[in-house]
């Protein structure tokens, strides 16, 4: 994500590496909480914009840009964020995008209108985007050699505790207002921001390094939303519908100029020779399709436990915890597979089977009748432990083949890929489940959707053998 050698001034270990870990892990804790906060909060926002009726609401084609205008934005910028973090300084990017992700949270929960909070998502994303890497590269710079790679765990390990704690503390902010899952971010926002004029240390790349592909980012982000248009607004429009169609197009021709722009630059966002690294490649393309299921279960997840059960939104968001409680112990389960020879694709295989294993225990089992216990929880449990076998090991050893200069970026590209395939998951499922009316339609719809992602977890298990590594990768850590 980032490039890791820094000035020979600036190599020195900060005095406070421990104070540092934990206002940039803060951060990067916050920008991975707006990906899963907001799914327990899609049917209050949906009914509050929707006006005084309050059997109405704004259909889920709409509410779901508010998490994909998110997710796709901050997959395209993630790569040359952290190339122009390199260039002109971490500390500097990292508070500019703090203060920026900062500032666009106020203008979520100010906003009025479900397009207003949309706008407001995609500058919150490229806040994030900026942030991220330049936090990454300053944990690096802080730490001595020696504690370097646990403090790169430590901060990574904010992901998985976002994931764990995002659905209930969105349930328990909902309670209140669902504008207070973006007035949260302020107050730790304003923390992060001063701890890091505080502790922080200025870190850059002083070696001459190529302005990066920004036309490229810009031409990604339309053919990923292109195409996400097309998922989401199908069903409505008609899949055959000029509408449809053009966004398609529009996808196919962008992705097209986007390989263009890659070949010819110098800094490009995927650089082609990363490709033609066969795990790296089959790691990119499990990270894809293990993301889409792994994104869009817990959004059909709370979508059922809150349209057809009828739970409220702190309880729903106490329920999903259970899953995300197994990825830390399935980590430590995946860890001493690798260590006694496993192949890394074998365990992620695995842990894809067991996520569809649960999409169709869920999709055979619920019923009308609120069942948490017999019905939801299993196939939580089981999706669980096989994201915390698949995800950990897919970031783990994804780069092991590559030379060690180009491991940051392709650290960052799979991350990228984790991203585009949680917008699609997303955008699957809303193209899969409409507008039901009537607990029959909602039944069949939901089964559909959890098909699906089964169906998805399955390719990804058959992909995911190509990923093992000819070097072995390092021990399994937990996600961002």
């Amino acid at each position: 994500m980032v490039n890791t050698r820094v000035a020979a001034s600036e190599t020195t270990a900060t005095r406070r590496p421990g104070v540092v870990l934990f206002v940039l892990s803060l951060a990067a804790f916050m920008a991975s909480l707006d990906v899963f906060i907001v799914n327990v909060a899609f049917d209050d926002i949906g009914r509050d914009f929707a006006g005084s009726d309050p059997t109405q609401s704004i259909p889920l084609s709409q509410l779901s840009w508010i998490l994909n205008a998110y997710t796709i934005v901050y997959a395209a910028l993630l790569v040359p964020a952290g190339r122009l973090a390199d260039r002109f300084g971490r500390k500097e990017s990292f508070l500019f995008g703090l203060a920026l992700f900062t500032v666009a949270s106020a203008a979520c929960a100010a906003s009025d209108g479900v397009w207003w909070l949309v706008a407001a998502r995609v500058v919150q994303a490229v806040g994030a985007a900026i942030l991220t890497p330049s936090s990454l590269g300053l944990v690096i710079a802080a730490a001595t050699p020696a504690n370097r790679a646990r403090a790169v765990r430590i901060w990574a390990a904010t992901g998985a505790l976002a994931a764990a704690l995002g659905p209930a503390l969105g349930g328990m902010l909902v309670e209140a207002s669902w504008r207070w899952i973006f007035l949260v971010n302020i107050p730790v926002g304003i923390i992060a921001f001063v701890g890091a004029v505080i502790v922080v240390d200025r870190s850059r790349d002083d070696s001459p390094t190529p302005f990066p592909d920004m036309l490229g980012a810009a031409l990604l982000a339309v053919s990923i939303g292109a195409l996400t248009l097309g998922l989401v607004e199908g069903p409505d429009w008609g899949w055959a519908d000029p509408r449809t169609l053009t966004a398609w197009i529009v996808s196919a021709i962008t992705l097209g100029l986007f390989v263009v722009s890659s070949a010819r630059h110098r800094s490009p966002v995927i650089d082609a020779a990363l490709l033609r690294v066969r795990a790296f490649s089959f790691a990119n393309a499990t990270a894809v399709l293990f993301s889409i299921p792994f994104a869009a279960s817990l959004l059909v997840n709370i979508l059922w436990m809150q349209q057809v059960w009828g739970y409220s939104a702190i309880r729903t968001g106490f329920a999903v915890v259970p899953g995300p409680l197994m990825v830390p112990l399935f980590t430590v389960v995946g860890h001493q597979l690798a260590t006694r020879r496993v192949p890394i694709g074998v365990i992620v295989g695995v842990g894809c089977a067991l996520m569809a294993g649960g999409a169709l225990l869920l999709a055979a089992s619920v019923g009308q009748t609120p069942d948490y216990v017999g019905d939801m929880l299993p196939s939580l449990l089981i999706g669980g432990s096989g994201i915390g076998l698949a995800l950990p090991s897919i970031l783990s050893s994804a780069t092991a083949d590559l030379p060690p200069a180009q491991a940051a970026t392709g650290s960052a590209v799979v991350n990228m890929s984790r991203q585009i395939g949680t917008a699609l998951g997303v955008s699957i499922i809303v193209a899969v489940i409409g507008t039901p009316i009537g607990y029959a339609a909602a039944h069949t719809s939901f089964t559909h959707a959890w098909w699906t992602l089964a169906a998805i977890a399955v390719l990804a298990a058959v992909v995911a053998p190509g990923m093992t590594p000819r070097r072995p990768p390092v021990p399994p850590v937990a996600a961002n």
